[in-house]
């Protein structure tokens, strides 16, 4: 009952201790409806960070490269549907997941910078660090996209699948030494980060507490709260979509690497790892509201594009125009 039919995928079903159950009801569905508003939503983003012609911000970097990641993530899915609980070209199912995880640690970097780049604006606000600079930012994000295809490469290393399981693609696959301790290394980084974000935004936090924005004004508290919604929107999309999955890698690698022996347990991690990758790729569809609250620029495309203002839309982004740099606009 557990295979649900997909004995035909696999040569010896019942010689694979690890099932999908309902999870391979489900999970090609989310994929596929993720698939649908990342494409639309990152189009559109597309559309606004690469074609518009302006003086660039060291933000206006971060999120085309952010853009540019949640893009190739979303164009990684139809074939993550296709294959799922499936055995395929081993080389394929290889590449499409490595290109996966490549993509979704380049959003969790970007979203970093972005996050990095507030803080430096809010607490900082006078002064001008290297990685605000346009040029700083651009040979940042490559430093990344090239550490990233590096150390992925590495994942190409063991090739080795001795059991039918083995070669079912984006399934439970047991690791060796080497890729299960660089996997729990990039955990550990992942840790290390998130604790730089809670100092970084109780230090934000309590800036804002004593920010005045236009004593008298009966709007200025209406702001402040704006402001408030837009610095920790970033935080809030960044914990819902990768915190509950790199809570759940590190006894789900322990388990691959046969630490963790019960497969009741198995079972159980391979469940959670799987919702929780699901929210991870969730984030391709989340970073456009991002944008949105802060990038007046692509607010502005989005309310045309809603109203069917095609030609001011194209014509708004073509315009050569200054970016405000303050803390309320990116």
């Amino acid at each position: 009952m557990m295979s649900l039919g997909l004995s035909s995928n696999i040569s010896n079903n019942d010689t694979c201790e690890i099932q999908d159950g309902v999870l391979s009801l489900y999970l090609p569905i989310s994929y596929a409806i993720i698939c649908c508003f990342g494409l639309l939503s990152n189009t559109i983003s597309v559309f606004v960070f690469f074609i518009r012609r302006h003086e660039d911000s060291s933000t206006a970097v971060y999120m085309r490269h952010l853009t540019l990641a949640d893009s190739l993530l979303v164009l990684c899915l139809p074939l993550r549907v296709f294959y799922h609980y499936k055995q395929g070209p081993y080389f394929l199912c290889k590449l499409v997941g490595v290109f996966f995880y490549i993509n979704m640690y380049a959003s969790i970097s970007f979203l970093s910078l972005i996050s990095l780049d507030r803080y430096l604006k809010i607490i900082k606000p006078v002064w001008v660090f290297r990685v605000q600079k346009v040029l700083w930012s651009r040979i940042a994000c490559y430093i990344i996209w090239a550490a990233l295809f590096t150390v992925t490469t590495l994942f190409f290393v063991n090739n080795k699948h001795n059991n039918p399981c083995d070669k079912i693609c984006f399934h439970f696959h047991k690791k060796g030494l080497l890729p299960g301790s660089i996997n729990l290394a990039v955990v550990v980084l992942f840790g290390g980060l998130c604790l730089v974000f809670i100092v970084s935004y109780v230090k934000i936090a309590l800036k804002l507490r004593t920010v005045e924005m236009g004593k008298g004004d009966p709007n200025g508290e209406n702001r402040k709260k704006h402001l408030i919604l837009k610095t920790f929107l970033v935080p809030v999309i960044f914990t819902l979509c990768f915190l509950p999955y790199h809570l759940v890698r590190v006894p789900y690698v322990l388990a691959q690497m046969d630490v963790i022996k019960e497969v009741e347990n198995k079972q159980m991690l391979h469940t959670w790892n799987e919702n929780t990758l699901l929210l991870s790729a969730l984030n391709s569809c989340l970073d456009p509201i991002i944008y949105y609250f802060l990038s007046s620029i692509y607010r502005k495309t989005i309310l045309c594009a809603i109203q069917g203002k095609f030609k001011t839309m194209y014509d708004l982004n073509r315009r050569r125009i200054s970016i405000n740099r303050s803390i309320t606009e990116i």
